[in-house]
């Protein structure tokens, strides 16, 4: 029920803000269970996902300093989120995102860089998505990536590709991980290339700054 709330009220506040998002391929989301998965471009793009892929309701993973503040971990425990040390992950950041996917009806949402401007994938996301038995679903952003660029109503578009299926990889080793990590990869690559042809996430960063 908060999830459902809070995400009603960032629905409103971005058409107000921004009002110009276009959702493409949401018609490849599967019926069930998935890990949506996304370059993570900026800090709002979470909350683009949440509300492309709706009504589907989802859990995230979170870095434990933001679980410090009281008000702020009243509000991410009640938006499904987990919190990670970066640090020292431990067993329990791949275990209970497996719990939850296959003894609930939320999705997660994942970002395999761990960051925002990093291209590197994490083998987090092989390893849930194995052991869960759900597929990973890849997206992008590409949108505003300062905040005054949302109100200056500059078009955001999420789109989704099709779902992955690791389940042929036998194991989840180095090499298992890096043909995840490629299949994903190229996934986020061919659907920056099907919204813009010369969309450059790294270059814009870099002449933004």
């Amino acid at each position: 029920m908060f999830f459902k709330f809070i995400r009603a009220i960032v629905r409103v506040l971005l058409a107000v803000i921004n009002g110009n998002a276009q959702y493409q391929n949401r018609e490849k989301l599967p019926e069930g269970n998935y890990i949506l998965v996304a370059p993570h471009r900026t800090w709002w793009d979470p909350f683009y996902l949440a509300l492309a892929a709706s009504p589907k309701q989802f859990s995230f993973l979170a870095k434990a300093e933001l679980f410090k503040n009281p008000v702020l971990r009243f509000i991410l425990v009640h938006l499904n989120a987990f919190p990670v040390d970066r640090d020292k992950p431990g067993p329990s950041v791949v275990k209970r995102p497996i719990k939850m996917l296959k003894e609930s009806d939320k999705s997660l949402i994942m970002f395999p860089s761990g960051t925002r401007h990093s291209s590197d994938l994490k083998g987090g996301m092989a390893l849930i998505s194995r052991l869960s038995k759900k597929p990973i679903v890849p997206s992008v952003y590409q949108g505003p990536t300062k905040f005054s660029q949302l109100f200056k109503r500059t078009p955001v578009i999420i789109r989704f590709g099709d779902p992955i299926d690791v389940s042929d990889i036998k194991k989840m080793d180095k090499e298992g991980l890096a043909e995840v990590e490629r299949r994903v990869q190229g996934a986020f690559d061919q659907l920056d290339h099907e919204i813009d042809p010369n969309y450059n996430y790294i270059a814009k960063e870099k002449n933004a700054e």
